[in-house]
């Protein structure tokens, strides 16, 4: 029986990537302490703060993974890669911490532009649009800015250096250290939506440090790292990961932008707190490509193709799986899971719940058919195809439906549909078009070099 139970636990390692379980650990408590931030803010903050706050949430996830994501796997593929050929990958690390902080600081100039240039030509800014006003969470967006930069360049360097134990850390950290103060705050009675928003904003560089603690030869020295070492296509992934983070994001947008007055606005609290119970498919998805890239890196650096063939098809079959089951849970279960996380204020019916996860479901479909065009030196057009499902996203909430939460579900399934589809057909007739000879060893090559986490 005992050598049954270690072929079995041998078995179910080999199914997954190295590193996924460090790395789901990490996203379990992460994943537990955004829904317990969620579940107090909700119930501190008047409906409409709460909404604002989600405003912020969404703003920051749109804009730090989706510009600092590409570059975080960019360095881990980068030092995965040298390490299997035996070079150290400090150049890479300091070549990236450049690029980040002039990312960054370009960003917080794009933020204070927008915020200006928009009051001035509509009377309205990026705070009245996407926090309804509270002007206080600007600050708060542009220290999560800083933050995240920090912890995604320090993600990166830990898993380029196979240290997934650390990395997963990170994770659990984030989480544990937003979830305690918003615990204090909670049980003092605090209502400040501004240290709601610091609460959601400081974290990540906490984390990164206590990752990093008594973490020795992460920087080792080796050949000078040039610009394109950490990708000739930096650009089109910028856009690629942006517009993906959009679509990821599109209903909360949606929902925040497509309320009208007090009533609605307080409506849309209720669906947010749905929206983040459905999106546990993707949750479960990053577990698996957080450890993916370094891994293929490392093999395709070591000539083991075969393996990472074994490895992709693995990886394809985890998708179907997850979108299935999170349809199916979010339909049977998701209703009685939100009145007992957020209490009977929880608005969101079965079908809600269910249409929510099957966009998530699609959009994971869609992100890994991504990587497949642009394995085949798709770059652009992988960015094209995540254009037009969130242009779809818009095109069904606009004029699908009356109902508020009918006709930003629907527009999510459409957009991520959409997105799939687009992105199947390029995929199909790329290959027709004819690749290299090498078309393997070109596949491969690209595939390691791009994002598989969002």
């Amino acid at each position: 029986m005992a050598s049954r139970v270690h072929r079995l636990i041998d078995a179910a390692r080999n199914l997954v990537p190295e590193g996924t379980y460090s790395v789901g650990l990490g996203l379990v408590v992460a994943g537990l302490t955004s829904y317990g931030f969620q579940i107090l803010a909700f119930r501190a903050l008047p409906k409409i703060e709460y909404t604002a706050l989600n405003g912020l949430w969404v703003v920051a996830f749109v804009l730090a993974p989706g510009f600092f994501l590409p570059l975080e796997q960019e360095v881990g593929r980068a030092i995965a890669h040298r390490r299997s050929q035996g070079i150290g990958g400090g150049p890479v690390v300091k070549r990236a911490a450049l690029a980040g902080s002039l990312l960054c600081a370009t960003l917080i100039t794009f933020v204070l532009a927008a915020e200006g240039v928009m009051h001035l030509v509509a009377g309205k800014g990026l705070s009245d649009s996407m926090f309804h006003g509270k002007a206080v969470l600007l600050p708060c967006l542009l220290i999560s800015l800083v933050t995240y930069a920090t912890q995604h360049l320090t993600r990166g360097t830990l898993a380029g250096n196979d240290r997934f134990g650390p990395y997963g850390l990170v994770l659990a950290a984030e989480g544990i250290y937003r979830i305690i103060p918003a615990v204090i705050l909670y049980a003092m009675g605090v209502d400040s939506l501004f240290l709601y928003g610091l609460v959601f904003a400081l974290p990540p560089v906490f984390a990164s440090a206590t990752g990093l603690w008594r973490q020795h030869g992460l920087l080792e020295p080796g050949p000078e790292a040039p610009w394109s070492e950490l990708s000739v296509n930096l650009g089109w992934l910028f856009g690629g990961s942006v517009f993906a983070q959009l679509l990821s994001y599109s209903p909360v947008i949606g929902i925040i932008v497509l309320a009208n007055g007090p009533a609605e606005r307080a409506l849309a609290a209720d669906f947010i707190v749905g929206f983040f119970l459905a999106r546990i498919p993707i949750v479960l998805f990053q577990a698996v490509q957080a450890a993916l890239l370094p891994k293929l890196a490392g093999l395709v650096g070591a000539g083991r193709h075969e393996e990472f063939k074994a490895g992709l098809r693995r990886l394809l079959w985890m998708v179907v799986g997850i979108a299935v089951f999170g349809v199916v849970g979010g339909y049977l279960l998701g209703p009685t899971a939100g009145k007992i996380l957020f209490g009977d204020k929880f608005r969101l019916d079965a079908q809600d719940l269910a249409l929510l996860a099957a966009g998530s479901g699609l959009f994971i479909i869609a992100l890994t058919l991504a990587q497949a065009l642009i394995a085949v030196m798709g770059h652009s057009r992988s960015t094209y195809a995540w254009v037009a499902g969130n242009v779809a996203f818009w095109i069904v909430a606009v004029f699908a439906a009356h109902d508020l939460f009918l006709r930003v579900e629907l527009g999510f399934v459409g957009g991520s549909a959409v997105a799939a589809l687009v992105m199947g057909v390029l995929l199909l007739l790329r290959i027709r078009h004819g690749i290299p000879e090498d078309a393997l060893e070109q596949f491969i090559d690209q595939l390691e070099h791009e994002q598989l986490e969002f």
